[in-house]
C-alpha cells in the first residue's frame, strides 16, 4: 500500500515539474526562468531518486 503512494506522490511531482517548465517558457523574463530552473530541479532530484538504487 505504501509504495502505490509512493508512486502517485512522484507521478504528481512530475507533472507540476513539467508544468512549470512549460509554463515558464511562455513568456520571457527573469521570474519564468526561475519557474523554469525550479521545474527542472524538480525532475532532476526525481531522476536522482530513481537511479540512487542502482549506484
Amino acid at each position: 500500500m505504501k509504495a502505490k503512494i509512493v508512486i502517485v506522490l512522484k507521478l504528481v511531482v512530475f507533472i507540476i515539474c513539467l508544468a512549470l517548465i512549460i509554463i515558464g517558457q511562455k513568456t520571457v523574463g527573469k521570474l519564468e526562468l526561475g519557474i523554469m530552473l525550479l521545474g527542472l530541479a524538480g525532475l532532476l532530484g526525481l531522476l536522482y531518486d530513481y537511479n540512487r538504487k542502482y549506484v
